[in-house]
């Protein structure tokens, strides 16, 4: 990346960090398969369960590890295989979601993306978002009523920043936090809870384990450090200019994770947004980047209540632990400017 460019799109993807990368060099330097039998394989295997060790303590976790490729494997391995009456998630859920549970009931949201409990049969599984990528709202899973019912949930965007809710089921993804792309995992508190499949991951998910991802998983979630509250002061400082210049805050009011925000500029497409934000040097998105080429508006804003019209004209601006007030008043600048040429 140019050192003039701003980067905003962490919500996507963060930029791997120093301690992530040290210890993936460190690993593939000494790199043997941990289902060998020999010497090296078992040192393999030795590092392998240290780092699930690693992962678990660093979010407070006390249940199961299962590695995958990231989130999107995690939540398709616990949706398409749990032991359910029946699957219940909502209309805001990320596409990954979606696309696993085309049967599913889906429950009801408010017009700033909470959704609404309700009280599902009992042994039901309930798939919700801890924090949206979109909108960055956070459901309090915790106050849901969980009597009977298997609690999944998606944390990729929550993990490392917020603590673990109370579910039964969790997915994580490396590289929304500092990690590399293509490690994530299912926490999962009884195995009995899904089907295997046979293979690695106790036989949970084959395929030979990517111990040097691992590793760096395990040293991004150590490394990491509190900045949301300081997150929390720039999101507050950007609300409060893009609503001067005559934008609109997405989920204004609703609890949202200080590192994710959505802003609609009236009378200016996203994508006409997104191609002046680059020619500026600022890195944003309209929406999740899993489908940010499909050309379609958010199925997210859609669902709480958004016209066509008005979600066309909405993107999403995330931090990271490096932003600072600089790059928000740079940001601001360009908004502004923008926002007065379509006026």
């Amino acid at each position: 990346m140019a050192s003039d460019r701003l980067y905003l799109d962490h919500a996507a993807t963060t930029p791997l960090l120093p301690q992530a990368r040290a210890a993936m060099i460190e690993a593939l330097e000494n790199w043997s398969n941990p289902s060998s039998p020999h010497a090296d394989g078992r040192a393999a295997r030795a590092a392998l369960e240290d780092g699930r060790r690693r992962i678990a303590a660093a979010l407070d976790w006390d249940g199961h590890v299962i590695f995958t490729s990231g989130a999107s494997e995690a939540i398709a391995i616990a949706l398409t295989r749990a032991r359910a009456t029946r699957i219940l998630t909502s209309p805001v859920e990320h596409d990954s979601v979606l696309r696993v549970t085309p049967q599913a009931a889906r429950l009801e949201v408010t017009a700033e993306g909470r959704v609404i409990s309700i009280s599902p049969d009992r042994g039901a599984l309930l798939a919700i978002q801890h924090v949206n990528n979109e909108t960055g709202v956070i459901q309090q899973l915790d106050a849901m009523g969980r009597d009977g019912i298997i609690l999944f949930a998606d944390c990729a965007q929550s993990a490392a920043r917020l603590p673990l809710p109370n579910a039964d089921m969790i997915a994580i993804s490396a590289h929304k936090f500092g990690g590399p792309p293509g490690i994530g995992a299912l926490l999962i508190n009884d195995l009995t809870l899904i089907r295997p499949s046979g293979g690695q991951e106790q036989g949970y998910r084959a395929g030979t384990e990517n111990l040097p991802a691992v590793l760096a998983m395990a040293a991004a979630l150590e490394a990491r450090t509190d900045w949301l509250p300081q997150a929390a002061i720039l999101r507050a400082k950007l609300d409060a200019a893009i609503e001067q210049a005559g934008g609109e805050v997405v989920a204004r009011h609703a609890p949202r994770i200080p590192a994710i925000a959505s802003y609609r500029m009236p009378g200016v497409s996203a994508r006409v947004q997104l191609i002046q934000f680059d020619l500026a040097g600022i890195s944003v998105s309209a929406g999740s980047a899993c489908s940010s080429g499909s050309l379609k508006t958010s199925h997210v804003l859609h669902a709480m209540g958004w016209d066509e019209a008005s979600a066309s004209e909405v993107i999403r601006v995330s931090f990271g632990p490096a932003t600072h007030e600089a790059d928000i008043d740079r940001f601001i600048a360009i908004w502004t400017q923008m926002a007065g040429r379509a006026r």
